[in-house]
């Protein structure tokens, strides 16, 4: 997903909002968000599947995260 989509998948608190997440992850990452979805787990948890600009790769946020 990261690689092929460049999309990054991140758990936030339950009350943030589309828009606050987008504001913080450009923000902190310096990269441009396209698009964040959302979903709520069963196990009171959201996450939050953030697309980044093509511009910028998905995989170098990862390796900044130690994701992979």
């Amino acid at each position: 997903m990261i690689e092929r989509n460049n999309v990054i998948t991140y758990v936030v608190d339950l009350r943030s909002t589309k828009a606050e997440i987008k504001t913080e992850f450009e923000d902190v990452f310096k990269v441009k968000v396209e698009k964040v979805n959302t979903e709520i787990e069963p196990k009171n948890r959201k996450r939050a599947f953030i697309k980044i600009n093509a511009q910028f790769k998905a995989s170098d946020i990862a390796l900044k995260l130690k994701l992979v």
